[in-house]
């Protein structure tokens, strides 16, 4: 059986798959217990799944494990604790941009991705940056301030 090795989180993992195109989603929520990351639609399109490989904003039910291999791969449980959270997810709590919660960790992902490419955002850029993740309790406004008030935290 092949074997998969990247970093998760900063810790070196190896996970084993038959299926060279297992979606790294199902790695990290089955095998690894990352269960921060959601399967919302399974076909990319609605951000729910974001982690960041390699500091880039990606969506875990389309990357295929073998893709993933060798790469350093970020979930929400790797940006903070509960009693040291990152500034977004500060932000996020402070902003109560969460209502059911489902979509936060990968609008926060997305947003992390986005804050470390553009440091001091315009709403508008924000928005723009987040257009691809689907929020369906009608929170995008709380996220766009929690975003604007990560970046001049």
């Amino acid at each position: 059986m092949p074997m998969y090795a990247f970093r998760l989180n900063g810790a070196p993992v190896s996970i084993d798959s038959w299926d060279p195109a297992q979606p790294l989603l199902y790695v990290l929520r089955g095998a690894l217990g990352a269960h921060g990351t959601k399967y919302g639609c399974g076909l990319g399109q609605c951000g729910a799944c974001t982690v960041l490989v390699q500091g880039r904003a990606v969506r875990s039910c389309t990357l295929p494990i073998a893709r993933a291999a060798g790469q350093a791969i970020t979930t929400i449980e790797g940006l903070g604790t509960p009693d040291r959270p990152d500034r977004l997810q500060a932000a996020f709590i402070a902003e109560q941009a969460a209502q059911c919660g489902y979509c936060t960790s990968g609008m926060i992902m997305a947003a992390a991705a986005f804050l470390s490419e553009t440091p001091a955002p315009t709403a508008d850029e924000v928005r723009q940056a987040l257009a691809g993740n689907l929020c369906r309790c009608g929170t995008h406004t709380r996220i766009l301030r929690a975003v604007i008030r990560a970046s001049r935290a």
